[in-house]
């Protein structure tokens, strides 16, 4: 069977996902956001306290894109980024 005709189970498993690697880019999309918005937007301060203890706390970016979808997409619309936002609906359907 093609490996595009397998379903996976996401509770199961998020082999065929690549899930670490889009939350890494969601996680550069926020940057890039955050540089486009400029330093003073609200946004900076949320963010980099959010990440700031997501690194302390030894979690992974997957974990901070599953607890911050909502906040991310308010991000990534005001920041006009549709690719991410696209990504971060891909990521919250197929690794959340």
């Amino acid at each position: 069977m093609p490996r595009s005709a397998v379903k996976i189970d996401r509770y199961v498993s998020f082999e065929g996902h690549a899930c670490d690697d889009c939350a890494r880019r969601i996680v550069a999309a926020i940057h890039d956001c955050l540089a486009r918005l400029g330093d003073a937007s609200p946004w900076h301060a949320y963010f980099r306290t959010r990440l700031a203890e997501v690194e302390r706390r030894g979690q992974d970016e997957l974990y901070f894109v599953g607890s911050q979808v909502n906040t991310l997409r308010e991000l990534f619309d005001e920041a006009g980024a549709d690719d991410a936002a696209a990504l971060l609906e891909r990521v919250e359907l197929e690794c959340c």
